[in-house]
């Protein structure tokens, strides 16, 4: 016999004694002491009870031998083939069933109970009630006999079996009905019954279209009327999260092979052609312009949010500046868009006759100072880029065929045709080639597309200021600190997606208003400035619809203010490990919504609003063949060169 030892003062409340199956919790603690009751009490109830005052005699039989004999007479009977019934009263039969009743619910509590269970069985069978107090069960009296669940009503097909079986029924009468008249004698009468039997047709068709649009009218006034369904919003939830994942699964997302398979073969091209170009730029001399001979890899594609298709890259290629010659970047008030800055150059021995060259091909005169031009700069760059693409096209012809088409006015396009044998993927790409000026601390001045009348002084001299370097590390603190599965690059994708859907349906001049008011730039600052507002759990994949929302609802609330600051320039809110250069820290805030009129932005937020409220409609009319016309490779950074900066 093995001692168990009670729990001493110390021990936690919801300990157990441990036991040979293990520990068990108190719920299960407390229904192993019930079965136990139970079992004394069905003992004492099987064994017959002595009479009032007389001791209890020795021979009377136990439980054990009571159910044994009763299980033999049964089988006893059983052979002989007739098993005699007995009527009992009511009484005795109501108390059987309420033994038994209680018999079945402990025997099937576990095999430990099987002989108390046949011994009340057999005790409940003769019929024989025992006074109160001293029936079976716990202490406490008999347990209420529990109910049946009741299986929910199910009426899906409730009205599709109701007019089956009415047409089945009016089809059942009109068979009748002609069978009828016509085992009639032949008659006047009977031909007009007969003439009616015939065209019987008619109306059981229109008996039966009668029903089914009664039992749709019923279907329908049922779901109106009967209000919001349990769980219905959350339906209406899970569909449209449905519909953004197909989207971005089937549209927007970029396969992982394809990308980097298309960004190492357009790291080594254009890697080829800068080395040629850095090699061929030193023979002019120190008073000219050349390329520093490396690379900065900017854009969505290096960023992991690039949606489509890997055939668009952007790549800045840093130029130097001759020695002597530092550039003095100020913002250009008064002179361009909010946000351009022109570039002066400061000689540390002074101007000289030996910058006039320098200053001939390159600068021009803005309120009595030399300022670099951006165009100048520009042009030079197309050219000499040119100027260098024989070299590279013959030691290139076995991986691939490369072109050069340049606009005026805004950066050259490198197009990379692989050969059938050298890139697994065969895309055709197209490399916008931006031509930069290093400022220090990873910050570059990049080339504005003219606005103003082309050849103006103004136009000539503006620069945009490129941050890409730390947009890539805010980027990668921000992984770091967001749950693994974050789906902040996910939003930015499918919020990229269905402004390109929805620009499809567009009118110009809306349409082109649509694209540079919701650049991708404004996109990527609205979504830094909301994940700085709260905690980064909540990016998780599991609230991709609701963040989604958020953004939508806080570009809405940018719009109708007007306002949209840059995210770096003059924000005193970036976290401080991300390291900013002092420039931008001290340089003045810039509105990225400036440039556009009120009723512009407050035509945009309406509609942006009714894109994000159709959009599971707007995927399935714009995501057809019709309007996935694929635009021709050389026109596509052209076209989106005047809507977003560089660096998209």
């Amino acid at each position: 016999m093995t001692r168990h030892r009670s729990p001493g003062r110390n021990a936690p409340p919801d300990s157990a004694v441990p036991s040979s199956r293990g520990a068990l919790p108190r719920s299960a603690g407390r229904r192993e002491i019930g079965r136990a009751g139970d079992r004394e009490a069905a003992s004492s109830q099987a064994a017959p009870l002595p009479a009032p005052g007389r001791p209890p005699s020795d021979n009377a039989p136990g439980p054990r031998a009571a159910a044994r004999g009763i299980s033999s007479e049964l089988s006893r009977r059983l052979t002989r083939g007739r098993v005699p019934r007995k009527r009992k009263p009511a009484a005795e039969r109501s108390g059987g069933r309420g033994r038994q009743g209680r018999g079945g619910a402990r025997g099937s509590g576990g095999a430990a109970l099987g002989a108390a269970g046949a011994a009340e069985e057999g005790a409940g069978g003769g019929g024989r009630s025992l006074p109160a107090g001293l029936g079976g069960g716990s202490p406490r009296g008999p347990s209420p006999r529990r109910a049946l669940p009741v299986p929910p009503l199910r009426v899906r097909g409730f009205w599709p079996l109701l007019t089956a079986l009415c047409t089945a029924l009016l089809c059942l009468y009109q068979a009748l009905r002609g069978s009828a008249a016509g085992g009639g004698a032949g008659g006047p009468e009977d031909a007009a019954a007969e003439a009616e039997a015939a065209g019987s047709g008619v109306p059981l068709l229109k008996g039966s279209a009668l029903l089914l649009l009664g039992c749709l009218l019923a279907r329908c006034c049922g779901a109106a009327g009967g209000g919001p369904r349990r769980g219905g919003a959350r339906c209406l939830a899970g569909a449209r999260r449905g519909a953004l994942e197909r989207f971005h699964a089937r549209q927007l997302r970029v396969s992982p092979h394809v990308l980097g398979h298309s960004k190492a073969h357009v790291g080594r091209v254009v890697a080829e052609l800068v080395r040629a170009a850095k090699a061929q730029g030193l023979q002019p001399g120190p008073l000219a312009l050349s390329l520093r001979g490396d690379f900065v890899r900017i854009g969505s594609a290096y960023e992991q949010h690039k949606v489509r298709s890997p055939d668009c890259f952007d790549i800045l290629v840093p130029l130097r500046l001759p020695p002597h010659l530092e550039p003095q970047p100020r913002r250009a008030d008064g002179l361009g868009p909010c946000g351009a800055f022109v570039c002066g150059l400061r000689a540390r021995d002074g101007w000289t006759r030996r910058c006039r060259p320098f200053a001939e091909g390159f600068c021009v005169e803005l309120q009595g100072r030399s300022h670099l031009s951006s165009g100048l700069v520009l042009r030079w760059f197309q050219g000499h880029l040119q100027r260098c693409l024989s070299a590279v096209r013959y030691r290139l012809q076995e991986r691939c065929r490369v072109s050069l088409s340049a606009c005026p006015g805004h950066p050259p396009t490198l197009h990379i045709l692989p050969c059938s044998d050298y890139v697994c993927c065969h895309i055709s790409m197209a490399v916008r080639l931006i031509p930069a000026i290093p400022l220090g601390d990873a910050l570059y001045l990049t080339a504005l597309p003219p606005d103003g009348p082309r050849g103006s002084l103004g136009s000539e001299a503006l620069w945009g200021l490129n941050a890409s370097r730390q947009e890539q590390r805010l980027l990668g603190w921000l992984k770091e600190q967001a749950p693994a599965a974050s789906c902040h690059l996910k939003c930015l994708q499918i919020l990229k997606g269905l402004r390109d859907l929805r620009r499809q349906g567009l009118e110009e001049p809306f349409c082109s208003q649509w694209g540079r008011v919701l650049s991708s730039y404004a996109l990527k600052t609205a979504l830094f400035s909301l994940l700085l507002q709260g905690p980064l759990e909540a990016w998780d994949e599991r609230f991709l619809v609701e963040r989604l929302e958020d953004l939508v609802l806080y570009l809405r609330d940018c719009l109708r203010k007007q306002v949209l600051m840059d995210f770096f320039l003059g924000n005193t809110s970036i976290p401080e490990a991300v390291a900013l250069p002092r420039f931008l820290k001290e340089a003045a805030p810039v509105n990225l919504l400036s440039a556009f009129d009120g009723p512009t932005l407050d035509l945009v937020a309406f509609q942006l609003i009714s894109t994000w409220i159709q959009a599971p409609h707007i995927i399935r009319m714009y995501s057809s063949p019709r309007y996935l016309r694929p635009a021709p490779a050389p026109c596509r950074h052209i076209a989106e060169a005047g809507q977003e900066p560089p660096g998209e």
